[in-house]
């Protein structure tokens, strides 16, 4: 591995090729190791963002509830169908009320959406159904009753306690709680 020097006594080490082999390979790897870190951090952070939205509009694109009320039809003091009034939150983008789930929790949990017969959607103020606006104002009205495709309860009776979530197309949740007084009293409706 010495190679001598024009017949002297000096000596000096040979490089050789199995040194150049092994430094080239390590150059190599290292620049495959630095190109996939590289991928790995351009993925992440995007897969970050898209999290980071969806998660914005899970807070932000939500409904709130302007009223709630109660309409009983019968004489037998049941709420037989509800109106809850609601507006779009503060910073939220446009709602579209018909892509929204609906849930009604009482002892037994039922989803509908805005095609169900017993969920209708009236447009208070904005003149549609998507809430573009702080402003707009949209009645959703649900009809409890028995019978196939409705909502399985026969009305809520006084004192009685039910939730029915509004959750979006984003994903946002509101719940309302409605409360039905005892008694009802003489009046057809009531707030909830």
């Amino acid at each position: 591995m010495f190679e001598t020097i024009n017949n002297s006594d000096e000596e000096r080490g040979q490089v050789g090729i199995g040194t150049l082999i092994v430094f080239i390979a390590l150059v190599l790897v290292a620049a495959i190791a630095a190109g996939v870190l590289i991928n790995t951090a351009g993925f992440l952070q995007n897969q970050a963002e898209s999290t980071g939205q969806e998660s914005s509009d899970q807070v932000t694109n939500g409904v709130n509830v302007v009223s709630a009320s109660g309409i009983s039809d019968d004489a037998n003091d049941t709420v037989d169908r509800f109106t809850i009034t609601v507006s779009q939150s503060p910073g939220a983008d446009p709602i579209d009320l018909t892509d929204a789930k609906f849930e009604y929790l009482d002892e037994s949990a039922t989803t509908v959406d805005s095609t169900d017969a017993d969920v209708s959607l009236n447009a208070v103020k904005g003149g549609s159904t998507t809430l573009t606006q702080s402003s707009d104002r949209v009645e959703i009205t649900v009809k409890l009753q028995n019978g196939p495709g409705s909502i399985p309860v026969g009305g809520l009776d006084p004192g009685d306690e039910a939730e029915f979530k509004i959750i979006t197309k984003s994903g946002a949740t509101t719940t309302e709680v409605l409360n039905v007084p005892d008694p009802i009293g003489d009046d057809n409706a009531v707030v909830l």
